[in-house]
C-alpha cells in the first residue's frame, strides 16, 4: 500500500515538475505573441506538430525532431507568405494550420503502431517521466538563455519595427530565433499539453497578466505565476474529480483570466 501511495506520489510529482517548467517559459514568450498579435501564428504552428510526430513515426525518427523540422518549415512558410502579401495573413495561417493538421492525421492513419491520438492533440501530463523531464529541463534553459540575448532586441521591433531596423537591430534574425523558440517549446510540450492546448497556455496567461502590468519584465513575471496557479489549480481538480489534466489546466487558466476581467472592470 505505501509503494503504491508512492508511485502515485512520483507520477502526481512528475506531472507538477513538468507544469511548472511549460509555464516558465510559456508566460514569456506568450506576452510576445499577444503584444505582436501572433496568437493564430502559434495555433498554425503548434497544428503543424501533428504532422511532426506523425512523420516522426513514418520514417522512425525521433518525434521531437519531426515536431521541430515541421514547425521551422511552417514558420518559414507563414513568414514567406507574409512578405508577399497575396492573401491575408489570417487566411493563408488558417489554409497552412488546417492542412498540416489534417495531413498529420492523413499520414497517422498509415503508421503501423498504434498512436494514441488524444495524447496527442490533448496531452498527457500525467504520463511524462523522469526522462522527459530531463528533455523539458534542457529545452526551459536552452529558451530562456536565448530569450535573455534577445529581449531587448525583439521588443524594441515587437513596438516599432521600422525604428529597430533604424536602431540596428536584424529583424530578420531575431524574429527567426523567436520563432524558434516556438518550435521548441511546441515539441517539448506535445506530451505535457497537447496540439490544440499549447497556443492557450501561450496567451491565456499573457492576456490575464497584462492589465495588471506596468512594464513588459513585469507582465511576463505575473504571467508565469498565472501560469504555476493554473497548472496547480488544474493538476488538483484532475486528481479531485478525475477529469483530464491538460483541458483541466487550461480551464483553471480561463477561469483565472475571467476573474481578472472582473476584477479589473469593478476596479
Amino acid at each position: 500500500m505505501n509503494k503504491r501511495m508512492r508511485r502515485m506520489d512520483d507520477f502526481i510529482l512528475r506531472a507538477l515538475l513538468a507544469g511548472l517548467a511549460l509555464v516558465l517559459i510559456a508566460g514569456p514568450l506568450g506576452v510576445f505573441i499577444l503584444w505582436r498579435r501572433m496568437a493564430y501564428f502559434g495555433d498554425a504552428l503548434s497544428h503543424s506538430a501533428i504532422l511532426g510526430v506523425a512523420l516522426g513515426f513514418l520514417l522512425s525518427i525521433n518525434f521531437n525532431i519531426g515536431i521541430l523540422i515541421t514547425t521551422i518549415t511552417m514558420a518559414v512558410l507563414l513568414i514567406l507568405s507574409q512578405r508577399k502579401k497575396q492573401l491575408g495573413s489570417d487566411t493563408m495561417l488558417g489554409i497552412l494550420s488546417h492542412s498540416a493538421l489534417s495531413l498529420g492525421l492523413i499520414v497517422m492513419s498509415f503508421v503501423q503502431k498504434r498512436v494514441d491520438l488524444n495524447a496527442l492533440l490533448f496531452g498527457d501530463i500525467l504520463s511524462v517521466s523522469w526522462q522527459d523531464l530531463w528533455v523539458i529541463g534542457a529545452g526551459v534553459v536552452l529558451i530562456l538563455g536565448v530569450l535573455a540575448f534577445i529581449w531587448k532586441p525583439l521588443l524594441s521591433l515587437t513596438v516599432h519595427e521600422e525604428l529597430a531596423r533604424v536602431e540596428g537591430v536584424n529583424v530578420a534574425l531575431i524574429s527567426a530565433l523567436y520563432t524558434l523558440l516556438i518550435a521548441v517549446l511546441v515539441a517539448i510540450s506535445m506530451k505535457i499539453i497537447g496540439a490544440l492546448l499549447v497556443t492557450s497556455l501561450l496567451i491565456i496567461p499573457a492576456a490575464t497578466a497584462r492589465k495588471f502590468s506596468s512594464t513588459p519584465e513585469g507582465m511576463a513575471v505575473l504571467s508565469v505565476v498565472v501560469g504555476m496557479i493554473a497548472v496547480m489549480l488544474g493538476l488538483s481538480a484532475s486528481m479531485l474529480w478525475d477529469t483530464p489534466a491538460g483541458p483541466s489546466i487550461v480551464v483553471a487558466s480561463s477561469g483565472l483570466f475571467l476573474i481578472s476581467q472582473l476584477v479589473g472592470s469593478r476596479g
